[in-house]
């Protein structure tokens, strides 16, 4: 049977990390491994893993962002199967044995993500139909936004031997820009079930965060069209998308007094146009 660890990335989520962690703990398939990567939480997250949680991994640095975290996590893991949980997300019970079925039944397979449920005040949202997730080969997919959400995906070592870790120079979005290095590469499982348990509407969420968060997915498809690792049809693809994400944001930037972005994205849409 597959080996895994578990990454649960966190940050001052002292009221949801508990929900977290429970979910892990309690899954019918067990995990081999759990690291809590704390990115300079100051809200006691670290006593109460520490007198709650002993069994668990937990690893402190300074605040330096989700992807560090992430990374953190995935250079101490000793799995070759590697999954993530937002410390404010949910597993089902048999999210992870559901995901090891899959992968036993597909032993190529290197990814494998699921369906999820929304909440949004503690009641269920309602995706739109651009929110639909796939398998297979989904690059195109992909590139509109997010249709993968790291607490539901379960990824073979292998994968970031290959495409890198997560970027850390890229504040949100950097999931974005992870899963179109790996999609780019290879197919994806799909469990069409609601496995996984998002929940909205925190403060402290990165969408909230950061205005105009079509910047960072600007800064990701350039950075990977100039990899050069996409096959043609690919790169005409993320062009285009490229040049439709650069026209909506600098009209929506003008707001913003002509921002830092505002040059930059018109030489890029220049190059490419």
């Amino acid at each position: 049977m597959p080996e895994i660890s578990v990454i649960i990335p966190t940050y001052n989520r002292i009221k949801h990390i508990e929900r977290a962690i429970n979910s892990v703990l309690n899954q019918s398939h067990v995990v081999n491994q759990i690291i809590i990567v704390d990115d300079g939480s100051t809200d006691g997250t670290k006593e109460i893993i520490k007198e709650k949680y002993p069994q668990i991994t937990y690893i402190y640095q300074d605040n330096k962002g989700v992807s560090a975290a992430r990374n953190t996590g995935i250079n101490k893991t000793y799995c070759n199967w590697i999954s993530f949980l937002d410390s404010d997300d949910t597993w089902h019970q048999d999210k992870i044995e559901k995901q090891i079925q899959k992968i036993n039944e597909n032993p190529d397979a290197l990814i494998c993500h699921t369906d999820e449920i929304w909440y949004r005040d503690n009641k269920i949202q309602n995706q739109q139909k651009k929110h639909k997730k796939f398998g297979g080969y989904i690059f195109k997919q992909c590139l509109p936004f997010c249709i993968i959400s790291p607490s539901s995906v379960i990824i073979n070592r292998k994968v970031f031997n290959e495409v890198g870790l997560f970027d850390e120079k890229l504040p949100s979005c950097e999931d974005y820009d992870m899963w179109l290095r790996i999609c780019s590469r290879y197919p994806v499982l799909f469990i069409n079930k609601a496995l996984t348990n998002k929940y909205g509407g925190h403060d402290d969420q990165l969408s909230k965060k950061y205005w105009g968060i079509d910047r960072f997915r600007i800064i990701a498809l350039e950075k990977i069209i100039e990899s050069n690792n996409l096959d043609p049809i690919q790169t005409k693809a993320t062009i285009n998308e490229l040049l439709k994400k650069i026209d909506i944001f600098l009209k929506g930037s003008e707001k913003y007094d002509n921002n830092e972005y505002h040059k930059r994205f018109k030489m890029i849409k220049n190059k490419y146009a």
